[in-house]
């Protein structure tokens, strides 16, 4: 063979083997830049829809407008409770343009001048002067939203203090009346206003006759000095005369007397059913309707009935009582109402209702009965 021919197939040769190896090198580095894009892609997020934030409606943030006069002359946001010595001066004022003020009864009784509120621009001013141990209580004030007709009260703009007025005389609030009745309800709690002017006052519970003291749990009763006893379940026990008694620093004093009276009260209006012995009755035959009521013990239950007679004067009778019976595992007080009616005719077909009535109100319920007319001879 010939040494050109040779020479030019081996850099052929050698030419083809290294266009071979660049063309590897460039489908491995499109691979790698490919690979490299799509792990780009893969972490990129997608774009999303902006979030909208939700906020809750805001609740409107109580202030207090009530500022107290110091005597140095400087006003400051008065504590829940101020102890004032009796025969000094209380100024309170509120801010707003048009304000309500509540205070202790007694002093709508004063005519002496030393009671006095006084509305300006601005705010509304509360004075007493030369307070005594009777002018101990609440008092607040809270602005009005007014327009051209009317006035709201505006509960976000208040402002409220329990002054006791100390007097060394005078442990307990004085009262108009040395005797006070007080109904002992079972459906709500009881409470004996026995309100004292100093809150360091020592106070106790006590019985008339027989002479005791009633003891004190924190449960079944309660002592508030701003407020007195509550007995917070009536019970028979609790009937009577009561009393309390303060003492502080060597001084002992009575309250007037609490007359309690031990009342049975209901809960709630009865709730009544109603069944007639049938509710189709032949003409001439004696049928009657019953009106129960299953409640509360000691509960009077008054019953009243409406049917179809009744404008005609169609004479009906009823008989009415009350007995103890077991529902659900406890003894319950049933009373129910029976409406008889003798020898049905035509004109008793149709409605029949009962309402019971107890101190709380009233229910009625119904029912319909159909008259068979008579066949035969003795058909009317």
């Amino acid at each position: 063979m010939r040494p050109g021919l040779v020479f030019a197939l081996v850099c052929l040769s050698v030419f083809l083997l290294e266009f071979a190896e660049c063309q590897k090198d460039a489908n491995t580095k499109s691979k790698k830049q490919n690979a490299g894009r799509n792990v780009k892609l893969t972490n990129k997020k997608p774009k999303s829809k902006p979030r909208v934030k939700k906020v809750a409606a805001k609740k409107l943030a109580r202030v207090s407008v009530m500022t107290q006069l110091l005597e140095q002359g400087r006003f400051q946001k008065p504590s829940d409770t101020l102890v004032i010595a009796a025969g000094k001066n209380l100024l309170l004022r509120c801010k707003g343009k048009h304000i309500s003020w509540a205070y202790p009864s007694y002093l709508d009784e004063e005519n002496d001048g030393r009671f006095s509120i006084n509305h300006r621009e601005r705010f509304s001013q509360l004075t007493v002067a030369n307070s005594t141990g009777a002018d101990t209580g609440e008092y607040s004030c809270w602005a009005l939203d007014c327009d051209a007709e009317t006035c709201r009260r505006d509960d976000s703009k208040t402002g409220s203090t329990y002054v006791f007025f100390t007097d060394p005389r005078e442990l307990f609030v004085p009262a108009n009346d040395y005797y006070m009745a007080i109904q002992l309800r079972t459906d709500r709690p009881t409470r004996l206003p026995c309100q004292v002017t100093n809150p360091l006052a020592k106070v106790s519970l006590h019985r008339e006759y027989p002479p005791e003291l009633i003891p004190v749990d924190g449960k079944l009763i309660t002592f508030d000095v701003k407020k007195g006893f509550v007995i917070h379940k009536a019970l028979p026990l609790f009937g009577g005369t009561l009393y309390c008694v303060a003492s502080y620093q060597g001084l002992r004093q009575s309250s007037i007397k609490y007359l309690l009276i031990f009342t049975y009260y209901p809960s709630a209006p009865p709730a009544a059913t109603i069944k007639a012995s049938s509710s189709s009755v032949h003409a001439g035959v004696n049928f009657n309707l019953t009106c129960t009521v299953l409640g509360e013990t000691n509960i009077e239950v008054d019953f009243t009935w409406e049917f179809p007679g009744q404008q005609l004067g169609r004479p009906t009778y009823t008989m009415e009582g009350q007995q103890s019976v077991y529902a659900g595992g406890s003894a319950v007080q049933s009373s129910q109402s029976v409406l008889l009616v003798d020898e049905a005719r035509p004109v008793d077909e149709g409605l029949y209702t009962c309402t019971a009535q107890n101190q709380q109100g009233a229910t009625s319920v119904s029912t319909r009965v159909n008259i068979i007319p008579r066949t035969g001879p003795g058909r009317e």
